[in-house]
């Protein structure tokens, strides 16, 4: 399997510990900065926007991982500073332009992922498969943090790992996000998932940079 990469929700930490908690991302070799961008219509919450994305661009060197919570995303890529190692998630629901969406998050250097509700089957995503770097499980209905994960997600990682691994797509990566408990994300990693959105359910549960720090090394032993 591909090797785990763990991903802080950013709107899990205090703003006014920004600086200090970006430095114990980076001492603890986090891969990516889980940025929920979300819009009030296609979720029922308003969340980071752009000019947030931009400032963490110029204070850190880890990638974002943008999750584009928004309606008709295809739209509204170029509004982001997308950089050559980031990420970005949209969701098949928040479209009728997948295709397109994808392309122009490839076309601005964006590594393109497409995500999907609990409610929505891999069905959705099977004809956008060989463009993708990853497809994001989401383990809750999105729109907020601290929910409870919703059990059958487990089983659908697994399936798509598998549906993956056979039709020739092994290099594309499966990131989950809700509910990312240590011992939640031990279920999700044997299922197949490689990157993990940690937000109060892990190790964002305060905002103390060497809790913050410890917990970081007990997911880092997730294999």
């Amino acid at each position: 399997m591909h090797s785990v990469k763990l991903c802080p929700s950013m709107m899990c930490v205090n703003p006014v510990k920004l600086a200090e908690t970006l430095r114990t991302f980076e001492d603890g070799g986090i891969e990516y900065l889980h940025i929920d961008v979300m819009d009030g219509h296609f979720v029922p919450n308003f969340t980071l926007g752009t000019d947030y994305c931009k400032a963490l661009h110029n204070i850190s060197k880890i990638p974002l991982d943008y999750h584009l919570m928004i309606e008709d995303p295809e739209d509204r890529i170029s509004w982001f500073e997308i950089h050559k190692d980031d990420v970005v998630s949209v969701h098949a629901e928040a479209t009728r332009q997948l295709q397109r969406t994808i392309d122009r998050i490839a076309e601005a250097g964006g590594k393109p992922i497409a995500a999907i509700n609990p409610a929505t089957p891999l069905c959705a995503i099977e004809e956008v498969l060989p463009y993708l770097w990853g497809v994001l499980v989401m383990t809750v209905s999105p729109g907020y943090a601290g929910q409870k994960l919703v059990e059958s997600t487990i089983g659908k990682i697994r399936h798509l790992r598998t549906m993956l691994d056979e039709r020739g797509y092994e290099n594309v990566r499966i990131e989950v996000d809700g509910n990312v408990s240590y011992p939640n994300m031990q279920r999700m990693r044997e299922a197949g998932a490689d990157m993990f959105v940690i937000g109060s359910s892990g190790f964002l549960t305060t905002d103390d940079a060497q809790t913050i720090a410890a917990g970081i090394g007990e997911f880092r032993k997730i294999r």
